[in-house]
């Protein structure tokens, strides 16, 4: 799950900015979003590439393991 490292929490994220890129024009070859936290302001960007093994962030926010209690 994506949250705000500011706020410890995913209520209040936004995505502002989602960019997806084809390598082939079939399979995804990489993920880019952008975050904004509604309650403190704060933004980062998570980039999630197929080549490596963890996605990147940059900013205040955090991947964490932990799965939403509710759907």
């Amino acid at each position: 799950m994506i949250e705000c490292s500011n706020c410890e929490t995913a209520q209040f994220l936004q995505i502002t900015q989602s960019r997806v890129y084809f390598a082939d024009g079939e399979l995804i070859n990489e993920i880019m979003e952008t975050y904004q936290c509604t309650l403190c302001d704060s933004t980062g960007k998570y980039i999630y590439s197929n080549g490596s093994e963890k996605p990147r962030v940059d900013g205040d926010i955090e991947v964490t393991t932990e799965r939403p209690k509710f759907a």
